[in-house]
């Protein structure tokens, strides 16, 4: 007797893996086991970088309100400092929004802040 070979879904297994190579140069779009490597790896990156993005906007908050801070004449640290001994709960992605859209309103927090 024949064996079974499965057509439908191991082409639709194909065609899924050339389908998320799309856009790649060369035997990376086209031929399915360069491709195959080539996904699997940027799904790796996709998975570590969504980490890596959470720690790369908190550093570039933290920059952010210490640049403002130093031209109210403090420092990141003393303002945080300031800020959670008076018992304000603003994170840093809104600070650092304040900080870059509307300077006179963050002066005023660090004012507020360290008075």
């Amino acid at each position: 007797m024949p064996r079974s070979v499965n057509h439908s879904a191991s082409k639709q297994r194909r065609k899924k893996v050339l389908k998320m190579a799309k856009g790649y140069w060369g035997a990376r779009s086209k031929v399915l086991t360069v491709a195959k490597t080539h996904v699997e790896k940027g799904l790796v990156h996709a998975y570590r970088d969504r980490k890596l993005k959470k720690r790369v906007f908190r550093s570039l908050w933290i920059v952010r309100i210490n640049a403002a801070a130093r031209q109210n004449g403090t420092t990141y640290s003393r303002l945080m400092h300031a800020l959670e001994s008076k018992g304000i709960a603003i994170n840093r992605k809104l600070l650092a929004s304040i900080a870059v859209e509307n300077p006179q309103s963050f002066s005023e927090i660090v004012k507020f802040a360290l008075n």
